[in-house]
């Protein structure tokens, strides 16, 4: 992805760095050949010859947010079923195409795939950073690992029906490495795995865990780790969370059920969660429309209050949490990306500094680019979100494109008002 060239100066705004720093009044960025080379009071910002200015018109600066569990593969999906057989892989790759095209200009500057089918999600990422198409930059997973009668193996084999192109099932630890090596192959950057079961599948559901044993789990670690590759999973039952942590996961997707043990874990190991719980908010208030059964609507309800439980647990002990999920279901569309953080704000009660810092800081850290985006900083890539008006007032004009002065990456103006006018 290339970088722009030339000078901007951002100013007229509070500077929210995404550190959880307290704040910047009448602050400015200056940016040069992409990157930030000032950040600070407009006082004191240097003026390059020939830079445009960007009035941020008393709003706020804040870092490009970081969608931390993006599914751009997925569409409109009322049923787990509908993964594998909705549509056809001509069509999910033009679909995933517009998602992240749609990301963008929602302010997600950056993004970790959570699961993806078929390998899109690889190539997604490739056309990115080729500017063939717009998008966040993207970290990669391919499909999905799952033991066999999981969560994910739905099909009953007389249908004679396979997963191919959404997980690969596993029957113990040589399985287990088989389909990582696969993956490799694929060139993934994330494993994604299922430990746990989920309130979506009743059979299986959130304390279930019995969809990979340790064995299996320890034995995607060890291949993925020695080829270069981090591992996730997603993780809701308390005895599933706890053995994804001592197999050594780089990360956990949901954390819903956590004791004092699975929290003393998480800490010592440093373990980012990503909880993606207005997914489960979205699942309980418009499930019935579209005919979720009463049980599952149940087991939302149930994770929903367990998962922000632990959310708080987890950053108020020191621990670090990121946002984004699971969007891409019919009662959860994608382009509503920014309603998890008003949720995080108004349910789960992080403040709104604190919900940006996971929105953005965290969100580069679990991709393994803290150092590149994700603050503003001197010297890190010019992924630059300018909103009107107070975020920290009001949360919720995240959720509002029209907004969004300027959505910059890499010092480039991709969406906003600013991207309308002449400089």
């Amino acid at each position: 992805m290339k970088l722009a060239s030339g000078s901007t100066i951002i100013r007229n705004g509070q500077i929210v760095d995404g550190t959880g720093s307290e704040t910047i009044p009448n602050g400015a960025v200056v940016v040069v050949d992409g990157r930030i080379v000032y950040v600070g009071p407009d006082t004191l910002a240097p003026s390059p010859l020939g830079a445009r200015v960007i009035d941020a018109r008393g709003g706020t600066i804040l870092p490009g947010l970081v969608e931390a569990h993006f599914h751009p593969t997925y569409f409109n999906v009322a049923a787990l079923e509908d993964l594998d057989i909705k549509y056809p892989v001509e069509y999910v790759t033009l679909l995933a195409g517009a998602n992240a095209k749609l990301a963008l200009e929602c302010g997600y500057t950056a993004a970790r795939s959570g699961g993806s089918l078929f390998n899109i999600d690889v190539w997604l990422k490739k056309a990115i950073e080729n500017d063939l198409i717009p998008g966040p930059r993207m970290t990669s997973s391919g499909r999905e690992i799952c033991g066999v009668g999981g969560l994910m193996d739905w099909n009953p084999d007389y249908r004679k029906i396979g997963m191919e192109g959404l997980v690969l099932l596993i029957n113990g630890p040589d399985e287990a490495r088989a389909a990582v090596r696969k993956l490799v192959k694929d060139g993934v950057e994330w494993v994604k795995t299922y430990p746990t079961g989920d309130a979506a599948a009743p059979d299986t559901n959130d304390h279930h865990t019995l969809c990979m044993t340790f064995e299996e789990m320890h034995a995607v670690v060890a291949t993925a780790h020695n080829h270069g590759l981090k591992v996730t999973g997603h993780c809701r039952a308390n005895a599933g969370i706890k053995n994804a942590l001592r197999a050594g996961y780089d990360a956990l997707e949901h954390g819903t059920f956590v004791d004092d043990e699975a929290l003393e874990m998480i800490l010592e190991r440093d373990t980012p969660v990503v909880p993606a719980l207005y997914f489960e908010l979205a699942s309980v208030e418009r499930g019935p429309e579209f005919g979720l059964p009463q049980k599952v609507i149940d087991g939302h309800q149930e994770t929903l209050e367990a998962g922000a439980e632990s959310a708080r647990r987890i950053l108020q002990a020191g621990g670090r949490i990121g946002l984004g999920g699971d969007y891409g279901f019919a009662w959860n569309p994608h382009g509503d990306y920014a309603r998890e953080l008003s949720f995080f704000v108004d349910y789960v009660g992080f403040t709104p500094l604190e919900t940006i810092m996971c929105a953005t800081k965290t969100g580069a850290e679990i991709m393994g680019r803290g150092s590149d985006f994700g603050t503003l900083e001197v010297g890190k890539l010019a992924d630059i979100l300018v909103v009107d008006g107070d975020v920290l007032d009001d949360i919720t004009l995240l959720e509002d494109r029209k907004k969004f002065i300027a959505v910059m990456q890499g010092g480039e103006i991709k969406a906003g008002q600013a991207a309308t006018v002449r400089l």
